[in-house]
């Protein structure tokens, strides 16, 4: 993660005398350009924004409370970390490269980008422990450890299903608003039903007895 934070500075800094004075900074639903930024900040925005979350993601093993710390599946935290980190450069490389050109279309590399991002850390989510900070934190996941493993591991089946079929949807001839709609709907389907699962699977244990003590 650090590397890449380096490399995503290194690299804006080379090509700064390059870069156009107004860099893009939104997209509409088109994928065309409505917004721009001035190019002393908005050059060197998602690097900085890189440096909050990875001290962010220092700073929450200290944070967690006793019982619930994230050292309990560091590897796996920190492989979460690197997934989102690697994301933000990717997309950042999508910015400069659309400078060259502010008429390409960068929304759907973004889109997959994003797909990818969200397979991977679902691949990740069986093993993430009960915790305040990563994976499907509801009030029946924290209240019940089997409930926690049992919503992470269908939720790693969701979350990747999303992803690829979100894919595969860009893939499609399909007009770009259709796409990340589609693409959108995909995500807060997998994540809504995992939330939905926890409740349920948490009264369906309670009527039955099944709970921890």
């Amino acid at each position: 993660s650090l590397a890449l934070i380096a490399i995503a500075f290194v690299v804006t800094g080379v090509i700064y005398p390059q870069l156009p004075n107004q860099i893009p900074t939104h997209w509409n639903i088109h994928g065309q350009v409505d917004d721009y930024g001035g190019k002393a900040w908005a050059a060197f925005l998602v690097p900085g924004i890189m440096v909050a979350l990875f001290g962010l993601l220092a700073a929450i093993p200290w944070l967690s409370p006793r019982h619930f710390e994230v050292d309990t599946f560091r590897s796996t935290y920190w492989f979460i970390g690197l997934v989102i980190t690697a994301t933000m450069a990717y997309i950042h490389g999508l910015i400069l490269w659309a400078t060259r050109d502010v008429s390409r279309d960068i929304t759907r590399p973004m889109l997959v980008g994003l797909l990818l991002m969200f397979g991977l850390i679902g691949l990740a989510m069986p093993r993430v422990q009960r915790n305040f900070w990563v994976g499907i934190r509801t009030p029946w996941t924290i209240a019940s450890n089997r409930v926690w493993v049992d919503t992470h591991r269908l939720c790693a089946k969701l979350f990747v299903a999303a992803a690829v079929g979100g894919i595969l949807v860009v893939l499609l001839p399909l007009s770009l608003p259709v796409t990340t709609g589609t693409v959108v709907g995909l995500i807060l389907g997998a994540s809504f039903a995992s939330v939905g699962y926890s409740l349920v699977h948490y009264k369906r244990l309670e009527r039955r007895g099944e709970l921890e003590g």
